[in-house]
């Protein structure tokens, strides 16, 4: 928690009164090396979103995933098209 206030990740704000608070929890993930040994551990923050009401607390939510295959291939493509 300190780290992320101090590197200003978020800013605290007044919630509307007319709003409830959504609810959060911290996800803690153990990661480890392909041979076993232990990497690190990794902790996140995530929202309740069970809580959100659709077009009203939000309107769609989106993750951008690329694989590196995928962006090989493209940065392929467009060196042979451009070469």
């Amino acid at each position: 928690m300190s780290t992320l206030e101090r590197n200003e990740t978020w800013e605290i704000v007044d919630r509307p009164k007319d709003k409830k608070a959504m609810g959060c929890r911290w996800i803690y993930t153990v990661k480890y090396k392909s041979d076993g040994t232990l990497d690190r551990y990794k902790a996140r923050l995530v929202a309740k979103g069970s809580t959100q009401t659709y077009g009203i607390d939000y309107e769609k939510t989106f993750a951008p995933v690329a694989k590196m295959n995928i962006v090989r291939i493209i940065l392929s493509l467009a060196a042979h098209l451009v070469g």
